[in-house]
């Protein structure tokens, strides 16, 4: 048995794929150690890890100081979070032995603490893997007319890493992607963007899909037999109620049920009147409600794009930010669904694209396809396996 330090940060999309990840280890004969924010704890805690938190608030306004027009702002922001981060976490270890370390790609300082605590590291990649190559030249093409007070910000919070914690950061890619030894990326290569170009340290599991530990009164029978639509903007950016109120438009009296889901913050009050062939709640088991939709329409985060995927459901996205932009990209790019724009959606449109996704083989036949990629992949099981190899 080995103890784990798995270092995480605060949001659905890069906890989730880990949940069945860390029951897995678990049920192996591993302790896991997790850090996350309190939001989660719960969540982690019924899958058998020790939970500890970073304080979750002081996290999002250190990274949110970094600003928000630049990737390199990004950036940096994240390097402000390691004051955070790191004297949290070596504060809550002191004295305590692990073997080895599994760390988010993107929040966490994963990188950092491998390094100081001299660790073995596993980086955990729930959005799609970067090469060096590949994130230097994007970070070159968003890098035109960056102010040149960033770029010494960037130095000046990396000379404070070295002076305060004795680590040396060589590159931005080093503090956004975490790079290690061994990564483990929750999709197929047949979905990554250029998958060809990642050697063996990189293991595409596909997938990490488990049940999100979330029961919720909802009636699954009254799905059954239906030409059902499921609309959500996921768990971050749903706030949209114009949005929800051009789908009713969109929908209203058609031949579809539709099934959305508008998250913990809006209320269903706000909505007006509800069309007859609509079911709208705050949320929605997703997993369950896949299994019987037809069309998902989905502002393209990483996980929801995989689970409809994964159960054979073509895709209209609708990005909201972040790395959705790509997602859509790759999911128009492979024929599973159409990309959307937000700013300029009008109700004709996307009863025009439902219409024509539903109806189109080839976006049923480009579905298949990835689905069996996915369900051929191991998700969570074969992590487990490239972990327990890598450790040795």
């Amino acid at each position: 048995m080995a103890r784990v330090l798995f270092i995480n940060g605060g949001s659905e999309g890069h906890v989730n794929p880990t949940i069945g990840v860390v029951e897995e280890l678990i049920s192996r004969g591993e302790e896991v150690v997790y850090f996350t924010i309190e939001d989660f704890r719960e969540r982690m805690e019924k899958t058998g890890a020790t939970v500890r938190t970073i304080d979750g608030q002081k996290f999002i306004k250190a990274f949110i100081s970094g600003g928000r027009n630049y990737l390199l702002e990004r950036i940096n922001g994240l390097l402000l979070t390691a004051d955070i981060v790191i004297s949290s976490v070596l504060e809550q270890i002191k004295g305590e032995h692990f073997d080895y370390i599994i760390h988010d790609s993107m929040f966490g300082c994963g990188r950092m603490l491998a390094q100081i605590l001299n660790l073995p590291a596993i980086n955990s990649c729930t959005s799609f893997a970067q090469t060096k190559a590949s994130f230097d030249k994007m970070l070159e093409q968003l890098s035109q007319k960056i102010p040149v007070e960033i770029y010494d910000e960037f130095h000046r919070l990396t000379e404070m890493v070295r002076d305060k914690y004795g680590v040396e950061v060589q590159s931005p890619y080093e503090v956004f992607c975490n790079p290690a030894p061994l990564t483990i990326v929750y999709t197929t290569r047949e979905f990554q963007p250029f998958g060809e170009a990642f050697d063996q340290t990189y293991k595409f599991v596909g997938p990490s899909i488990s049940s999100r530990l979330k029961q919720e009164n909802f009636d699954l029978t009254a799905l059954e037999g239906k030409s059902l639509i499921y609309i959500s903007l996921g768990t971050v950016f749903n706030q949209a109620i114009d949005f929800y109120k051009l789908c009713f438009t969109a929908f209203d009296n058609s031949e579809y049920t539709v099934v959305m889901s508008i998250g913990e913050k809006t209320q269903l009050s706000e909505l007006g009147e509800i069309p007859k062939n609509f079911i709208v709640k705050n949320y929605v088991p997703q997993i369950e409600v896949l299994k019987y939709t037809k069309l998902f329409i989905t502002h393209g985060g990483m996980n929801s794009t995989h689970e409809g995927l994964y159960f054979g459901v073509p895709l209209i996205v609708i990005p909201q930010s972040a790395d959705q932009p790509i997602i859509a990209g790759q999911v128009a790019n492979i024929g599973a669904g159409i990309k959307l724009e937000m700013q300029s959606l009008t109700a004709n449109q996307l009863r025009e694209a439902a219409d024509h996704v539903l109806n189109q083989p080839s976006f049923h036949k480009a579905v298949a396809t990835i689905r069996e990629s996915f369900q051929k992949s191991g998700g969570y099981h074969q992590a487990a396996d490239e972990i327990f190899e890598f450790r040795g």
